[in-house]
């Protein structure tokens, strides 16, 4: 597969690439003679959607957000079609500088950065969306991963309960120019490059949607709280430390209101049953290992007895 893919993207553009090599299954690191570039190779979202997304981060890009250029084509595409068993979308980007933190370097230094740069990204979301007519970009509830009752069992009850009420309050909150709008939608640590002064890039905008703008924050906390946090401590100290590091941050590029900030324990929750969701969503449950089943069981304890992650 990746000599196929080599010889099609050597065909496709102005590069010399030498060797590729996969990362994930859709995303595939392209070392060349003129430097390291990344291809994404996925149907997972349609030509327009990630059409749109490509035009959104080369806006971000202009404006020197920290962000990942796209490569054109020969054809002067940014999205272009390849052939492999099927017809599948690829997008070219130039390699990001930085790297993926390891966990005990994730200080409050770097999350008030991290904060500081989403704060900046919101602003700049605001700016693109005046400019623009978003057609492919989806409210978030609308996107097939927040439909928790196609996916979470009906045996389930209670935690369908829960996630019932948590889609039903969040799409009661009221919208306003200043709470709502475009974002990254999936700000994992592992989207989140940094290089040696502390300067960050964001990548992987596939799951950009209009959402509630505190998500963004969520999601890097919730992030943080189930994967960087190694001991030599409180758990609950250390997640009001990166809340805390996180919201300063934001608020020395953007503001928040207090209101908003008072729901983030609800945005918190959102995310903890998204992912529960997509567990059902994606794993074959007539197959699940030992460690999958442990996961599992793991959120239908925190989530039936309805315990927060974040105490502010």
């Amino acid at each position: 597969m990746e000599h196929k893919i080599l010889s099609l993207l050597n065909e496709l553009y102005p590069l010399d690439f030498i060797k590729v090599e996969a990362v994930t299954n859709e995303m595939f690191r392209c070392i060349s003679e003129q430097g390291n570039y990344f291809a994404r190779i996925t149907n997972y979202k349609t030509y327009d959607e990630q059409l749109e997304e490509v035009d959104y981060t080369n806006f971000l890009y202009n404006e020197g957000f920290g962000v990942s250029p796209t490569i054109p084509s020969l054809n002067g595409k940014l999205v272009e079609t390849i052939t492999l068993d099927k017809e599948t979308l690829t997008v070219l980007y130039k390699a990001a500088s930085g790297v993926h933190l390891p966990r005990a370097q994730w200080n409050a230094n770097v999350f008030k950065e991290l904060g500081r740069q989403i704060g900046h990204l919101h602003l700049l979301s605001k700016q693109y969306e005046n400019r623009r007519t978003l057609k492919y970009m989806n409210d978030w509830y609308d996107n097939e991963e927040y439909a928790f009752l196609k996916y979470i069992p009906k045996e389930e009850s209670a935690i369908r309960e829960i996630a019932q009420e948590v889609l039903c309050t969040i799409q009661n909150l009221p919208k306003s120019y200043d709470t709502y709008g475009l974002l990254h939608g999936d700000l994992w640590l592992e989207n989140i490059l940094v290089d040696r002064d502390n300067r960050l890039t964001m990548i992987d905008f596939q799951d950009c949607e209009k959402h509630f703008y505190i998500f963004d924050l969520a999601v890097p906390i919730y992030s943080a709280l189930e994967y960087t946090f190694v001991g030599n401590g409180n758990i609950v100290d250390y997640g009001r430390s990166i809340t805390k590091a996180i919201i300063e941050g934001y608020q020395e590029a953007n503001e928040i209101s207090p209101e908003m900030l008072e729901q983030l324990p609800l945005f918190i929750k959102l995310k903890e049953v998204f992912e529960y969701s997509l567990m059902h969503m994606y794993w074959n449950k007539e197959k699940l290992t030992e460690e999958q089943l442990r996961i599992m069981n793991h959120f239908r304890i925190r989530i039936e007895h309805k315990h927060s992650l974040l105490h502010i």
